[in-house]
């Protein structure tokens, strides 16, 4: 099963606040030009375009049908003659089957980090601009879902609705919806006290305008960051809901559920056992490492 990620609150505010002249396009322009030197960053980004591209046409670039069975061809080792990764437990090519699980697995870890940004950033930037007793309300109630380990919680929820792949979606949404909305609603509470947010209100300025025009600019880069640092741990965890039964179902090709069907053959053929493992490891660390190269670049003070 793919390591127990832990669970642990946002920091209560990312390390920077964009300066007022973040939404210009000069300041992202300097913000790429800067990513660009990070060699890191850029070697996890070329990767995990490879892997999307993969994904996206796994019907022409797999080698073969990942879900043709051949009980005379099970558990072939890597470098097998026309199976290059072996094959699983029932004969099925382990490498088509590792990029059309690409295609699920990359799914189940930025769908739902995106619906919880989409989600999140907009209850955080509500609460934090409006702050007082809205605030209070809105977060106390978020803060629920911390009594509850990220595992445990998409655990229980997707227990609790059955297994699929649609559920675990909505499971794995509701895990991160609370932690993307604290960052946002500290953000929007630093930025909502600087002063051409005064000077907006002063010139008599809508909150819907000022949020739109002034407050999102400036909030969406950081939040977005923390978000995309949040799609190893959201592949991480689909991937442990996909080994306990609980997220995609077989004979549909999963990382997770890869994992969990070729755990009989970690004795006799470990390192075909090993490789959805891997795949996950790697992708992890990609999005975590490009999600650290991205937040360097937007700090203007380093």
């Amino acid at each position: 099963m793919p390591a127990t990620v832990s669970h642990s609150l946002p920091a209560a505010a990312p390390a920077f606040v964009l300066p007022p002249q973040a939404a210009s396009a000069g300041y992202w322009l300097s913000v790429w030009r800067r990513l660009r030197r990070d060699r890191l960053a850029m070697a996890c980004a070329a990767i995990l375009l490879l892997l999307v591209l993969a994904a996206v046409f796994a019907p022409w670039v797999a080698p073969a049908d990942p879900f043709k069975t051949s009980m005379l061809k099970r558990l072939l080792p890597v470098g097998s003659a026309g199976n290059w990764l072996g094959t699983d437990e029932l004969g099925r090519d382990l490498l088509s089957r590792l990029i059309y699980g690409g295609r699920l697995s990359l799914t189940m870890g930025i769908v739902p980090v995106a619906l919880a940004f989409v989600i999140g950033t907009a209850i955080g930037v509500t609460a934090g601009f409006l702050g007082g007793k809205v605030n209070m309300a809105v977060m106390r109630t978020l803060d629920v879902f911390y009594a509850f380990p990220s595992v445990l919680l998409a655990v229980a929820i997707s227990g609790a609705m059955g297994p699929g792949m649609s559920n675990s979606l909505v499971a794995l949404t509701i895990v991160f919806i609370p932690q993307i909305a604290r960052v946002a609603e500290s953000v929007t509470t630093q930025v909502a006290r600087l002063d051409y947010i005064d000077s907006a209100r002063m010139s008599g300025a809508g909150a819907l305008a000022i949020i739109r025009l002034q407050v999102l600019g400036n909030v969406l880069g950081p939040v977005f960051v923390y978000a995309t640092g949040l799609i190893s741990v959201c592949m991480i965890l689909a991937s442990g809901l996909s080994f306990l039964g609980l997220g995609v179902r077989p004979p549909e090709a999963e990382w997770g559920l890869m994992l969990n069907t070729l755990r009989s053959a970690i004795f006799n053929n470990p390192l075909v056992a090993a490789l959805p493992g891997a795949m996950i490891f790697i992708t992890s660390i990609c999005f975590n490492l490009l999600a650290d190269g991205i937040r360097s670049a937007m700090d203007l003070r380093r």
